[in-house]
């Protein structure tokens, strides 16, 4: 085995990535940047009844997006290519047939109406069928018959599958990173299909192969796959190539704890399951992604580290460099961990006061292009400034700030009823006097200016501040009014005044 850290992504182009099979390329790639090692991607598409157009791609721009690029796979050629398993054939063919040569798998011709004669047999004896060591040698397979038997069938072009010969009467001990030592009894294993009938390798064949030659030293993947290790490590002694280290991830559980996370889960609480939007080529029908609700991937990296793994601290928010320098296999945990929701928003919150302005900025100027707003990017940058610690996501930025852009044409009734009394349009009137004999608009000089107003006019602040606010903003809501009035400047500061009184009069 190399002594360079090799790990792979290997997950089948069948729909949209779901946020476990992200985690579980983001594990396999702190772990290979931990120990200066190669992160390899590849497209496992033997399956071709269940390929879906399109999800191939949806899975690379989803990498992409997420910051955890693969240094090999489809379009990053390395030396061990192809990696997609589809352009892998001959390489599968040649290597079951040494199986076949080393009688470690048999050609078996027995039909689906067979087996399904078999099965129905079993139930009526309250036992399971399973094609194994206990019956394989009274079953239609090469294992029963005579070469020349074998070799007509094979010249008539029968139907049949290849199947592993798992050994009898044997204690498979295996390790897993996570798990530690587990004892299988192979009596209890079944002899799988490698090799099916329409001529491509099942899963089990080719990831074995796949991972032998692109020199995988740790296969790390979801604890779906851990009944299959038995399997998997008998294939490799099969060979005779030296085992990669195995480690089986913890499954991302319901909100509840209650089984694995779907997503019907998030279509009926109202959260994404998948990366990026999915539009199923098929039905058309579109599926939330967390890019398109406006999440970071900062954001999402850091949620599904911290799901099945925490670096021994109290420590929560951690850059792709942190948890790359963090990350340990040993610190894994060995149960499902459960999906929050209100703490994904929270690491959001975070990362919104952590970004560039500059990029908050160029965001929201798309939706400010939309709204018909055409104002300096100083300004816009300002504004973000001020506003962002009451948002989580960009989309909220105009809710938030639409009073920095153009004038509210409406009051809200609660906060006019209780910022806007009797005497209100009286002393706005008197406000506006004052507004114009300041000639520095700044926000400390009006800020200055005004407060010394209302102190010598014996006013309460709140007589004053409240309906100013409504009128610059239409609510009772917003940053330092102060700032605002700065920021729109004297002339609109009078007018949105004039307005209010007009309007509540």
């Amino acid at each position: 085995m190399d002594t360079k850290v090799r790990v792979r992504f290997a997950p089948s182009p069948t729909g949209p990535l779901h946020i476990g099979g992200v985690r579980t390329a983001l594990y396999n790639y702190l772990f290979a940047k931990k120990h200066q090692g190669d992160f390899l991607l590849r497209i496992e598409d033997t399956d071709q009844n269940r390929f879906v157009e399109g999800a191939e791609q949806y899975i690379k721009e989803t990498l992409e997006w997420c910051g955890i690029p693969y240094d090999e796979g489809p379009g990053k050629p390395g030396n061990c290519g192809p990696y997609k398993q589809s352009d892998r054939k001959e390489i599968y063919v040649e290597h079951v047939d040494k199986l076949i040569q080393s009688n470690n798998a048999y050609y078996a011709f027995d039909t689906p109406e067979d087996l399904e004669v078999k099965r129905k047999e079993a139930e009526q004896d309250h036992t399971k069928f399973s094609y194994g060591p206990k019956n394989r040698n009274q079953l239609n397979n090469s294992l029963t018959l005579s070469a020349e038997e074998l070799q007509t069938k094979l010249d008539n072009k029968e139907d049949y599958v290849i199947r592993f010969k798992t050994k009898s009467s044997v204690t498979l001990s295996i390790h897993d990173e996570i798990r530690g030592f587990i004892e299988v009894d192979s009596e209890v294993l079944d002899d799988k299909v490698l090799f099916k009938s329409d001529g491509l390798p099942t899963y089990h064949l080719a990831n074995i192969v796949d991972d032998h030659l692109m020199r995988i030293t740790h296969v790390i993947r979801g604890e779906e796959w851990l009944p299959s290790l038995p399997l998997h490590i008998s294939l490799y002694e099969a060979f005779g190539w030296e085992t990669p280290k195995f480690a089986h991830l913890p499954l991302i559980l319901k909100p509840s704890g209650k089984g694995k996370l779907s997503k019907r889960d998030g279509d009926q609480l109202g959260f994404p399951v998948f990366p990026l939007e999915w539009k199923d080529p098929k039905t058309e029908a579109i599926s939330s992604g967390y890019r398109d609700e406006g999440f970071f991937p900062e954001t999402l990296v850091n949620m599904l580290a911290l799901l099945g793994w925490n670096d021994g601290t109290e420590k929560e928010f951690f850059s792709i460099k942190e948890l790359t320098e963090s990350f340990e296999l040993e610190r894994v945990h060995k149960s499902g961990a459960k999906f929050d929701p209100e703490k994904t928003e929270w690491f959001q919150h975070h990362y919104m006061q952590e970004m560039a302005v500059s990029k908050l900025v160029q965001e929201f100027s798309i939706i400010l292009k939309d709204k018909g707003v055409d104002v300096q990017q100083a300004y816009v940058e300002e504004v973000v400034e001020k506003i962002r610690e009451r948002a989580a996501f960009v989309s909220e930025f105009w809710e938030l700030s639409s009073f920095y852009f153009e004038s509210p044409k409406e009051f809200d009734s609660k906060s006019a009823k209780k910022a806007w009394k009797n005497d209100s349009q009286e002393w706005m009137r008197a406000l506006i006097g004052k507004l114009e004999s300041i000639e520095d608009f700044s926000q400390i000089h009006v800020q200055s200016e005004v407060k010394e107003w209302i102190n010598t006019q014996g006013l309460s602040f709140g007589k004053i501040m409240q309906p100013l606010r409504l009128a610059l903003v239409g609510a009772m809501s917003g940053p330092d009014v102060f700032h605002i009035a700065a920021s729109i400047g004297k002339e609109d500061s009078i007018t949105r005044l004039n307005y209010a009184i007009e309007k509540l009069a």
